[in-house]
């Protein structure tokens, strides 16, 4: 199988392309085509199994074709976020897509982004500073509402979920059954198609064919200088079609970017 077979549009075939990926992994090619019918779905996958991009992908597209305006990406902390941006910018190459990832810190949340990625507590406080509107989200994920459970941010979560609109697809992912988590599951999900990816598929995204890997920031000081290895990021990709927003991601706060 390869990722035309998905479904996916000829821009995030031909970033998929250049960036060296010959074949999606298990959970991309259980996913994918389900995000594109906007269904409702729920899928318990192991770590490293190319989890991420099951979701970025497809949303690419379905942004790029107007179906959705206003995604919200739920994260159990601030790096997942971040990993999250990057690869949202690496794949973003022949769209149009502004996004933002939120750290702890200060934020300005610019009005064109149309992906809002971050953690329940962060998001929760950027919410209540009307730096952004929730009450219009289209398509929410989740990732991964276990680990958000281990983190104690539950709580957070549901008060996220009071501000979203009932009207909306509902993506979850998680890296194990809960009990406990049911009653929120049943909270967000609509009659959800369940997807479970075996514990055998773990590092299956490290094993594929690829010539390039995302880079991952190693934590820094809090800083207002802006993150050159964003920056970078952005320029090796021609992230967002040449025209990245006018802010580049810092270590707790969005700053301007003085190499768009």
């Amino acid at each position: 199988m390869n990722f035309k077979d998905l479904g996916l549009s000829e821009q995030t075939i031909k970033a998929i392309d250049e960036f060296g990926i010959s074949e999606p992994t298990t959970v991309q090619a259980d996913v994918i085509p389900s995000i594109l019918e906007g269904r409702d779905i729920f899928t318990i996958a192991p770590v490293r199994c190319g989890k991420t991009m099951s979701y970025v992908l497809p949303l690419l597209d379905i942004i790029h074709a107007k179906r959705a305006k206003n995604i919200l990406i739920i994260t159990a902390n601030s790096q997942a976020a971040v990993k999250t941006s990057d690869c949202l910018a690496v794949f973003n190459k022949y769209h149009e897509i502004t996004g933002a990832a939120l750290r702890d810190g200060e934020e300005n949340i610019a009005d064109e982004a149309n992906v809002i990625i971050g953690a329940p507590d962060l998001l929760l406080d950027v919410t209540a500073n009307s730096k952004v509107d929730l009450s219009k989200v289209d398509i929410l994920v989740v990732d991964d509402i276990n680990l958000i459970k281990k983190n104690k941010q539950l709580e957070n979560l549901e008060k996220i979920l009071d501000i979203l609109p009932a009207e909306k697809q509902n993506i979850v992912y998680t890296n194990r059954r809960s009990k406990e988590l049911q009653g929120i599951l049943d909270k967000i999900l609509k009659a959800p198609e369940e997807i479970k990816i075996n514990k055998d598929k773990e590092q299956e995204a490290d094993m594929s064919a690829h010539k390039n890997k995302i880079p991952e920031k190693k934590s820094r000081i809090l800083t207002a200088e802006p993150d050159t290895e964003a920056v970078s990021l952005a320029a090796r990709y021609n992230s967002f079609n040449g025209k990245t927003p006018a802010f580049i991601l810092v270590k707790g706060i969005i700053a301007e970017n003085e190499e768009n």
